[in-house]
């Protein structure tokens, strides 16, 4: 058993680093206390099945290769992690290119059909919180969720100022004022640590 702990607390440790995150990104992914992964890692105790499973999925290896003490070349993880993290990123990169295609697509149309007197650069100002969208999906998915707050402080930013510009009112640089409580709400939520139920009941259990 104890071999077993030192096994998976190497590859956890591996997988991690690899992967660029901290122990406290980890938990706050999996929704566990950094104490219970740094025990992990430093072969104290192991994770149960679930999490194991969980983690596995997460790297994008199997089961065995947590538990197994030597890999094949081809399964190194570093060179694994390093591969996954380059596509992750160029996928999400490709999918905000493409909302700035649309962007492009749109304001040299309407520069063709519209007056001179159209705001046709308006379809870049909006390009932005679309982006915003985009990144929040991907960065939520596979990114590191503290990115988020940055995110979503830009989308937020972003398209009252594109109200303001295509809204032709009186003081209406008031509108930001919104988006000054929006931005304590954003601040407040990023500092929320979500723990799910069934999380908090294993724990309880263990006690």
């Amino acid at each position: 058993m104890e071999d077993l702990k030192i096994t998976v607390a190497k590859n956890l440790r591996e997988l991690r680093t690899a992967s660029g995150m901290t122990q406290s990104d980890l938990a706050e992914r999996i929704n566990y206390s950094d104490k219970a992964v740094s025990k992990w890692e430093r072969g104290e105790s192991l994770p149960d099945v679930q999490v194991l499973k969980y983690l596995a999925d997460m790297y994008q290896v199997s089961v065995d290769y947590l538990i197994s003490d030597s890999h094949s070349p081809a399964m190194q993880s570093e060179d694994a992690l390093r591969i996954i993290k380059k596509n992750r990123l160029i996928i999400t990169l490709l999918a905000v290119s493409v909302v700035w295609l649309i962007a492009t697509i749109a304001f040299v149309l309407l520069e063709l059909i519209a007056d001179a007197k159209a705001h046709v650069w308006l379809s870049y100002i909006v390009a932005v919180p679309i982006s915003c969208v985009v990144l929040l999906v991907f960065n939520s998915i596979w990114g590191r969720h503290k990115l988020n707050f940055i995110i979503i402080s830009v989308l937020v930013w972003s398209l009252l100022l594109f109200i303001c510009l295509i809204l032709y009112i009186k003081n209406i640089w008031l509108i930001f004022v919104i988006g000054i409580p929006a931005q304590i709400i954003i601040a407040l939520w990023s500092r929320l640590k979500f723990t799910k139920i069934g999380t908090l009941i294993h724990r309880a259990s263990k006690k």
